[in-house]
């Protein structure tokens, strides 16, 4: 009887990585003779090659596109409101949104009201600042700007000169305004920006002191929840990909992360439904990819780690050693062992003497 050869290969069975996405890894199981017709067949082994590529630890969750949320405008000052803005128009600077009295109320962009009457020259304030970057803005002659500063360094805002009151007078002129030169609280309304009228809350008739409008954000963007244990993986700048209702795939950035927690409990307090969570605003790069949609349920991939140009294989090429670690087979059966970093998609990042790019491996699937 023939003697059994000395040689003998290692039979190998497929057991799940913890951690691993979906991947299994080979470990050392038990021994057989190379006479064995169960172990006689490298022919048969399945191999995958080691790949140079970038490795990204994505997060996908639901979103709803649309403006944002509503603000509400508040007119100020006395008279009565003559005419309103539809839904949906856009507040510019320098054009009347609205009219009190039959008179414009035109836009400025900022964030300080017209709390006072400027009038007389040489007040200062965040007011006159307003008032002055948007004359400028506009094309006039304002004179050179000049800025207070407190005792501690902190800007005070713009002082109200007399170039700057010329100037007031002209654009007032030129608006269809009483061109006094002055401005008083309910002759302008002030904005953040180029906003979008949301819904009319008066009627023509109305006081002007009360509630006027709600206005959104311009811009479109995508809002998710994202679980507050979560937002410190993700942070403004960031790029992000949102899957449309049609199946198409945008890019978009990450523009602001919330500080206010919604839902979660808190002691003392009665438990609420779910996770703690905080909103993430998505920005799609280009407006023209939403441009057909003013709301939608929409899916956000946020790629919140990345390797890149990292070594990496299948996870199911991974062989599990005995006395811990990990090696990677080569078809002629030789074993490589290799230091895992991270697991993606499917893939595994690894390094280790003798793991280059192109290097064929043995996998299980």
């Amino acid at each position: 009887m023939a003697r059994p050869a000395k040689g003998v290969v290692v039979a190998l069975s497929v057991l799940l990585v913890a951690g691993a996405t979906g991947g299994g890894a080979w470990v050392w199981h038990d021994t057989r003779t190379a006479a064995d017709p169960a172990a006689a067949s490298p022919g048969r082994a399945r191999t995958a090659t080691v790949t140079r590529t970038d490795l990204s630890d994505s997060r996908t969750l639901p979103g709803t596109l649309g403006f944002g949320a509503p603000h509400v405008l508040k007119g100020t000052g006395k008279g009565v409101v003559t005419r309103l803005p539809k839904p949906g128009a856009r507040a510019v600077r320098g054009k009347a949104l609205y009219r009190i009295d039959d008179r414009p109320v035109p836009v400025l962009f900022g964030d300080t009201p017209v709390f006072r009457e400027l009038a007389k020259t040489g007040v200062r304030g965040h007011d006159v600042s307003v008032l002055g970057d948007n004359l400028r803005a506009l094309g006039y002659d304002t004179g050179p700007a000049v800025v207070a500063r407190g005792t501690g360094g902190d800007e005070e805002g713009e002082e109200f000169t007399p170039a700057l009151a010329a100037a007031l007078e002209r654009w007032q002129h030129d608006t269809g305004q009483d061109a006094t030169g002055t401005l008083v609280p309910g002759r302008v309304a002030v904005l953040p920006g180029p906003v979008r009228v949301d819904s009319v809350q008066a009627q023509p008739g109305d006081p002007a002191d009360g509630a006027l409008l709600t206005y959104t954000s311009a811009a479109k963007s995508v809002t998710v929840a994202m679980e507050a244990t979560d937002v410190g993986t993700v942070k403004a700048g960031d790029g992000a990909a949102i899957t449309l209702p049609d199946g198409r795939t945008i890019r978009g950035t990450v523009r602001t992360l919330g500080r206010t927690v919604q839902g979660g409990t808190s002691e003392g307090s009665a438990p609420q439904t779910g996770p703690a969570t905080i909103d993430v605003t998505v920005a799609p790069n280009r407006a023209k990819d939403v441009r057909n949609l003013d709301a939608a349920a929409v899916q956000v991939r946020f790629d919140t780690t990345t390797r890149k140009g990292v070594l990496a294989v299948p996870v199911s090429a991974l062989v599990a050693l005995r006395e811990g670690g990990y090696a990677v087979q080569r078809p002629d059966g030789t074993l490589i062992a290799v230091t895992t970093g991270m697991f993606a998609g499917g893939l595994v990042e690894v390094s280790g003497k003798g793991v280059t790019a192109g290097t064929k491996v043995v996998t299980a699937s």
